[in-house]
């Protein structure tokens, strides 16, 4: 286990509680906004708690991996209670994923490559997996463009790197062209700091 796992073990009995008020004002949307766009078999990075699970249309085929046991262990208990039969959720590294290359239609992140060790590991095990064609839809929070913008992400970021792992200054999106994405839009959704990233493997 690594250390950041260990730490979202700890995290996860109240990781719920710690972000509700953002998740209620803000997150919700911008969750069921992404996941609207997932089709076909979904692989979905860092399922974390499941706070994803309600917003996937009814119609694909989603396995969530996450590498901490508190945090799938909640997912599991959210599938339940909403019943969710198309869902199936695995302990794996985003680092180091178990799937034969060019396997899944979709593969979503939301807010998980602040997180990932190795971001750009994990990145390119994301292309490796996504089929020829396939979308990949991120739903990330990064470093800004605006210099005021990022004082504020600058102070934050030695706190939640303690407390979580996270990090407020990663240039995720160029870390995903640098993969060998392709992206096809961006819509910036808190400025440019949360933005919804829709990119293709060509």
């Amino acid at each position: 286990m690594t250390d950041t796992a260990g730490k979202y073990d700890r995290f996860s009995g109240f990781y719920d509680s710690f972000e509700a008020l953002i998740e209620r004002r803000a997150f919700s949307k911008y969750r069921k906004r992404a996941l609207s766009l997932a089709k076909g078999k979904v692989l979905e990075i860092g399922v974390g708690t499941g706070k994803n699970l309600p917003y996937y249309p009814e119609d694909v085929e989603v396995t969530g991996i996450d590498f901490s046991r508190g945090m799938l262990e909640k997912a599991e208990r959210r599938r339940r209670e909403l019943g969710l039969k198309n869902v199936k959720l695995m302990l794996m590294d985003a680092q180091n994923l178990e799937f034969g290359d060019n396997t899944f239609d979709t593969v979503v992140s939301t807010f998980v490559f602040c997180t990932v060790p190795d971001p750009m590991k994990g990145l390119k095990e994301a292309y490796r997996v996504l089929k020829p064609g396939g979308r990949a839809i991120f739903l990330e929070h990064m470093k800004s463009e605006s210099r005021l913008l990022n004082i504020p992400l600058y102070l934050m970021d030695p706190v939640m790197r303690a407390l979580t792992g996270t990090s407020m200054v990663r240039e995720t999106q160029r870390n995903i062209e640098r993969a060998g994405f392709k992206i096809e839009r961006v819509e910036n959704l808190f400025f440019d700091i949360v933005r919804l990233i829709i990119a293709r493997k060509p």
